[in-house]
């Protein structure tokens, strides 16, 4: 009974290490601090496309509104990836790390590092921008197969994105 009960302690531990190290992943360096924290919600979009492996789904793409709080519309989220806010501002990630994907039917959480921004703005600050609390977005595993290359999926998913830059 001790050695069910100690399996069972260890094994609880071992999750939630392990969960702690995924969330981890994505978290930004110390010096930086949340400016803006938005929900995204859209698709990722997926092509039909012929690769080593056969034909499989490859993303293109995410197409998302970025909303506030409040529930307004504050900006958007394209390829790129670029994010756009409503101010006239934009600025584009470059994938830093990547976590496991805390639900099977959920894109994965990231942490990205700004590489470039443009217009007058909110965007023009940030260092990082970070995507968790994702829900769905993940590609079909069916209806991409030799007769249907170049075919387009539309798989809708949410997201949190903050953004992150030094005080």
């Amino acid at each position: 009974m001790q050695n069910r009960r100690s399996n069972s302690i260890l094994a609880a531990a071992l999750f939630l290490a392990t969960a702690a190290t995924a969330q981890d992943l994505t978290t930004p360096p110390p010096s930086q601090h949340p400016i803006l924290t938005v929900t995204g919600k859209g698709v990722q979009i997926y092509t039909c496309q012929q690769s080593a492996a056969g034909p499989q789904w490859l993303l293109q793409a995410p197409e998302a509104t970025l909303i506030d709080a409040s529930g307004n519309p504050v900006g958007t989220h394209g390829a790129g990836p670029i994010w756009k806010s409503n101010d006239g501002s934009a600025v584009k990630g470059e994938l830093f790390q990547k976590s496991a994907y805390p639900q099977a039917t959920s894109i994965p959480w990231l942490l990205l590092k700004a590489v470039s921004s443009s217009g007058f703005g909110i965007m023009t600050r940030v260092e990082f921008i970070r995507r968790s609390d994702t829900h769905g977005g993940v590609s079909s595993t069916t209806g991409c197969d030799a007769q249907h290359l170049s075919a387009v999926s539309r798989v809708p998913y949410t997201a949190t994105y903050t953004f992150y830059a030094k005080p």
